[in-house]
């Protein structure tokens, strides 16, 4: 070997392996987390384990937190303000809004702070620290679903029923959540260095859940803060779910439109961003 570099010194000059920084999706190594799946699901199923153990009535505040909210605000904005309803029962209008707002809020929520509960695991175990923040949709779109089967119920008592708006609705589901996980995975890696992010962002999702059709319809908003209200992405697609439930107002496609795209590109970059941050968490946190 060392008359081979002799006779050829070109040839040991010549690196054997050059090392790069991934881009794009390659970033992402969306393999790691696919080798990691099992720990996925056993950290999916921990957290819907855990999520209602040592409480009286367990699973039932799935269905009671979501129906009294709605019960509150059926009684501010259509019995005390007397918001427009678009013919259908006000309890419908608040409980399909709150159906889409609590999927939303509930991933931000978890997904923000799934590496402050897991700091002793993210600091001794090496693995994709990806699999946190996705491990906490599970249990979430687990009480969104069981919630749904309560809209379904409610629909059925008021014979409510639903149109060809049903099948926008895995578009405005799927987008929902990408958009949630897109800023709950930079919120989490932010909340390492700066612990500011877990109590500034609950003040945030409040103030966004009232700047939002959760307990009302979007027609009572001022037609010259309408273009700049749809801005919010999160507004279209509540509106696009409440509409394919229940066909309640028109359907605003190009609103709706915004916000698919808007969703697809805080996800993507949500989740380069927490890569990129990633190689830090088991120093600071």
């Amino acid at each position: 070997m060392s008359s081979t570099l002799t006779a050829n010194p070109s040839y040991a000059a010549r690196p054997l392996k050059v090392v790069e920084p991934t881009r794009g999706w390659a970033a992402l190594n969306l393999t790691d987390i696919w080798n990691y799946r099992d720990l996925l699901a056993s950290l999916a199923t921990r957290d819907v384990k855990l999520r209602y153990r040592q409480t009286a009535l367990g699973v039932a505040w799935v269905l009671l937190q979501p129906l009294l909210a709605a019960g509150a605000f059926t009684f501010v904005f259509g019995v005390i303000a007397k918001m427009p309803s678009g013919g259908k029962p006000y309890l419908l209008i608040t409980y399909a809004g709150l159906l889409g707002w609590n999927l939303f809020n509930g991933i931000v929520s978890r997904s923000s702070g799934c590496l402050l509960i897991n700091s002793q695991l993210v600091s001794k175990v090496y693995f994709p620290r990806m699999v946190l923040p996705l491990s906490t949709v599970a249990s979430v779109f687990l009480d969104f679903v069981v919630a749904a089967a309560l809209l379904v119920l409610l629909m059925l008592y008021y014979h409510v029923r639903p149109g060809m708006g049903l099948v926008v609705m895995p578009a405005c589901i799927l987008s929902m959540v990408m958009l949630a996980l897109g800023i709950g995975t930079y919120a989490a890696a932010l909340s390492v260095t700066y612990r500011d992010v877990q109590y500034v962002l609950p003040y945030v999702t409040q103030i966004l859940m009232y700047a939002s059709p959760v307990g009302y319809l979007p027609e009572k908003v001022p037609q010259r803060f309408a273009f700049a209200y749809h801005l919010n992405p999160i507004t279209p697609l509540i509106e696009a779910f409440r509409w394919s439930a229940l066909g309640t107002n028109e359907m605003h496609w190009r609103f709706f439109t915004y916000s698919v795209v808007v969703s697809l590109l805080l996800f993507f970059l949500g989740l380069v961003a927490f890569r990129r941050m990633e190689r830090r968490f088991a120093d600071v946190i």
